[in-house]
């Protein structure tokens, strides 16, 4: 299947009184490109996501965004350490003893004692295997996006492969009859500006001439770059460079056409061409 670097994908896992929210973001890209975009509660899941993103695909820019939200908007319960309390409390009796005009703690400053209130939040080791269950989900997704949009991609270029086909068996048997007509209207105009030039050396001329404006092997090449096209799209997987470079050698057996064309009808033929292959250059840079 030809997949597109294009897609998008969200998932949600519901933990009680919070939830997880995933989202995969991807867009055309020469390489892999990884962005992430997580809640600093949750910062020790990116390295198990970029493993699973970078087994699952090989190319694109891809966004990631993880974060956690409230699903309860009942207040958090807190509970006391009643361990900390205890030796907290023993040692301003100790401080006291020693210094009777010390200053006794404020309910505060014991409120705010690193360590001393627990609240019911999640810890991430309780909540890792659901991100890991989250992720997996959200890249099945997002393939899923990007070979229905890989699907489209295809066909259009399908659908250009096979009018540049068209073309190409419109010009082809053209092509001798193109070379004769104008070998012969050469040669009459050279008798006509060099009466003394012997058949010879205007045999000579005519063979040169026709040898530049005979473009079958253009035309060859032209459908071999199509069924490689075609074989490329129909065995799937990562083929974005080499439809890339395909793109590059069509384009470039298009420009060798109109410039040795000898008749406007094939000049047109060939800027049709050029147009078609423009047409799949710019799809085939979103393809995987």
């Amino acid at each position: 299947m030809i997949h597109s670097m294009t897609g998008f994908a969200v998932q949600t896992r519901d933990l009680g009184r919070v939830s997880l929210h995933l989202e995969l973001r991807s867009v055309n890209s020469r390489y892999l490109d990884l962005a992430f975009r997580i809640a600093d509660d949750l910062r020790q899941a990116e390295p198990a996501i970029r493993e699973l993103i970078s087994a699952r695909l090989s190319r694109g820019k891809v966004e990631c965004r993880l974060n956690l939200q409230t699903t309860d908007a009942a207040p958090r319960s807190l509970a006391l350490n009643a361990g900390l309390l205890e030796q907290l409390s023993e040692a301003e009796a100790t401080v006291r003893a020693r210094l009777p005009e010390a200053a006794g703690l404020s309910v505060g400053e014991v409120l705010r004692w690193p360590g001393m209130l627990a609240d019911d939040s999640l810890a991430f080791e309780q909540m890792q295997p659901a991100v890991v269950e989250l992720a997996r989900a959200a890249l099945d997704e997002l393939a899923a996006a990007r070979r229905r949009e890989g699907e489209k991609l295809a066909d259009m270029i399908r659908e250009r492969t096979a009018r540049m086909r068209e073309l190409v068996a419109q010009v082809a048997p053209r092509i001798p009859a193109i070379v004769a007509d104008h070998q012969e209207k050469l040669a009459t105009r050279l008798r006509e500006a060099v009466a003394s030039l012997d058949e010879d050396r205007i045999r000579q001329e005519v063979a040169m001439f026709a040898q530049r404006i005979d473009v079958a092997e253009e035309l060859s090449r032209l459908a071999t770059h199509l069924d490689e096209v075609d074989r490329i799209l129909k065995a799937g997987g990562a083929a974005g460079k080499r439809l890339d470079f395909l793109m590059q050698e069509l384009n470039r057996e298009a420009n060798t056409l109109a410039s040795k064309s000898a008749a406007t009808d094939i000049t047109g033929v060939a800027m049709e061409m050029k147009v078609l292959i423009e047409q799949m250059r710019e799809q085939v840079q979103n393809i995987e």
